[in-house]
């Protein structure tokens, strides 16, 4: 455990040689996930320990096993990318790469944004369109937290809802979180200069394109993984990606 600028106490999961053994990766996941779902357990994280990298993963507050505070206070604008610069220097990385998923991505484009550093960085499940409608995409999260009892199977919901029971989910904390300001000036993206990956399921376009994505940065390529979502996390092609990009000279 860490704990952030604000005293919440957050989880940090290693896999893979440490103490100069490997390059460090630090890997964000998704809303609603962690890092065991997102990471371990589909192999991913250790992929990149087979390689030589040293995985580190964060579970975001209100995530895993992170603190849930409920607190309004403890949900500041840009919170996610707050505790990742907090991380990162807690943990002394000076020679990193930076991978996020989903809300992770999010949260690492925000984080090179105001002056992280990176040598490399992989946005992953990431469109242009998903840097600036954190309120409108929030929204719909919001809606089935408040439905959460009453939501049946077929409802677009539901999906989400069972998603929540099964990573035991505090719903006042992800309430707070989802509540807060996590808007993207889409402005900002000339700051993110490091070699970038936007990797992006084939049938995924739940955050916008990331045809424009990876348009957008001054110097991204675009790989499309087989997958919707939520399923392109489940398969290898994501953890061969992200480790044959972060293994180039």
């Amino acid at each position: 455990m860490i704990d952030s600028f604000d005293g919440t106490p957050l989880a940090i999961h290693r896999i893979g040689p440490k103490d100069g053994g490997g390059r460090p990766v630090l890997l964000l996941h998704g809303l609603f996930s962690s890092a065991d779902m997102n990471w371990i357990r589909f192999g991913h994280a250790k992929a990149m320990a087979d390689a030589g990298f040293e995985a580190i993963m964060l579970d975001h507050r209100a995530h895993g096993d992170s603190g849930a505070p409920q607190d309004p206070a403890a949900y500041p604008a840009g919170v996610l990318a707050r505790d990742v610069e907090h991380v990162v220097g807690a943990l002394g990385l000076d020679d990193f790469d930076l991978v996020g998923f989903s809300m992770g991505g999010r949260t690492a484009a925000a984080a090179v944004i105001a002056g992280l550093v990176p040598r490399r960085l992989v946005l992953a499940g990431m469109g242009l369109e998903s840097l600036d409608n954190w309120a409108r995409r929030a929204a719909f999260f919001i809606d089935a937290i408040d439905r959460f009892e009453e939501v049946k199977q077929g409802d677009p919901a539901f999906f989400t809802v069972q998603f929540m029971k099964t990573m035991k989910i505090d719903r006042v904390a992800a309430r707070l979180l989802l509540e807060s300001d996590m808007e993207i000036d889409p402005t900002g993206l000339s700051r993110i200069t490091m070699s970038t990956l936007v990797l992006c399921g084939e049938d995924d376009r739940d955050n916008g394109s990331p045809h424009a994505l990876a348009e957008a940065l001054p110097d991204a390529r675009l790989k499309l993984i087989p997958g919707t979502h939520m399923s392109s996390v489940t398969k290898p092609d994501m953890g061969q990606a992200i480790e044959e990009f972060l293994s180039e000279d």
